[in-house]
C-alpha cells in the first residue's frame, strides 16, 4: 500500500495539503516500508482560491491509499476522498518515520475498518460464490 505525506521539510508531516512543498510517498506492508518518491511543488503555493493547484498533487498521489496532512480544506478533502484516498489529519507536526512505524504495527495486528478498506485500493474485489448453494425454483 502506498501512503503520501504532506511535508515542507521532507521529514515531518507539517504541511497543509494545498500548500505542501512536497508529497513524500512510501510503500508500506506489515513487514516493512520503503521510500518510493518525493513529489516537489513550486514555491507559489499561497492560498489564492485557485483549485487547479490541487490537480498536480492529486495526480501525484493517485495510486496512494492514504495521505497524511497537517490540514486540508473542505474542497480539497472532497477531491481526495473522491479519488479513493483516505486523508488523515495529524494534530501536530510528526516525523514521517514515526507514523510509518506506528502504522506498520497496526498492519501486523487487526487494522480498523477504514484501514482495511484503504488496503484494498487498486485491488479487484473478489467474491467467492463457490460455497453458495444453487437455488432451484
Amino acid at each position: 500500500m502506498k501512503i503520501a505525506f504532506a511535508t515542507q521539510d521532507q521529514q515531518r508531516v507539517d504541511a497543509h495539503f494545498g500548500w505542501a512543498r512536497h508529497l513524500a510517498v512510501y510503500e508500506i506492508e506489515p513487514t516493512g516500508y520503503r521510500f518510493v518518491e518525493d513529489f516537489a511543488f513550486g514555491e507559489d503555493l499561497a492560498e489564492d482560491g485557485n483549485e487547479d493547484k490541487l490537480a498536480p498533487k492529486l495526480a501525484a498521489i493517485a495510486d496512494c491509499a492514504i495521505v497524511y496532512v497537517a490540514a486540508i480544506g473542505g474542497s480539497a478533502a472532497a477531491r481526495v476522498v473522491a479519488s479513493k484516498i483516505h486523508p488523515v489529519k495529524v494534530p501536530a507536526p510528526e516525523p514521517i518515520l514515526d507514523i510509518l512505524d506506528k502504522l506498520q504495527g497496526v498492519l501486523q495486528g487487526t487494522p480498523p475498518p477504514w484501514l482495511r478498506k484503504a488496503l484494498m485500493k487498486g485491488q479487484a474485489r473478489s467474491v467467492d460464490f463457490e460455497d453458495d448453494e444453487e437455488v432451484k425454483s
